[in-house]
């Protein structure tokens, strides 16, 4: 693989209760919602489970994840292609955090930040929604 080792850790806080930030990293409607600016393949399931395969594409640009842990508060990738490595999620009542490792051509660091901040505003608009909707 060509490129260099790059890691990144962010931690953000939300407006929003882990449920709605599991369902929204785990439900493959709402991953492809918040996560516009990839593209998937055809035929994903609608949640993730462990041992998925699937490939996301930036541009022409591919990059295949696998499903090594999807739990309550955690999912882990492992990611071939563009990037060699993992990226890892965790989350609770209020706070996402994302830990990326790989060897990349691509800036992993300003891709991952830019997901993150999609992410959160998914999540509060989400929380918003069904907070009016169950008042």
């Amino acid at each position: 693989m060509l490129g260099k080792f790059q890691q990144s850790h962010l931690r953000i806080e939300v407006s929003a209760p882990a449920t709605v930030i599991h369902d929204s990293l785990l439900d493959t409607n709402n991953l492809k919602q918040w996560l516009w600016t990839q593209r998937f393949s055809p035929g994903l399931p609608e949640k993730l489970s462990v041992g998925l395969t699937f490939t996301s594409y930036v541009g022409l640009i591919a990059i295949e994840h696998k499903v090594e842990i999807a739990e309550d508060n955690c999912l882990r990738f492992l990611l071939s292609g563009a990037i060699d490595g993992y990226h890892e999620w965790y989350w609770g009542d209020g706070w996402i955090q994302s830990r990326l490792e790989g060897i990349s051509l691509l800036p992993l660091n300003l891709g991952q930040t830019v997901s993150l901040l999609s992410l959160r505003q998914f999540v509060t608009n989400k929380a918003k929604t069904t907070a009016k909707t169950s008042a």
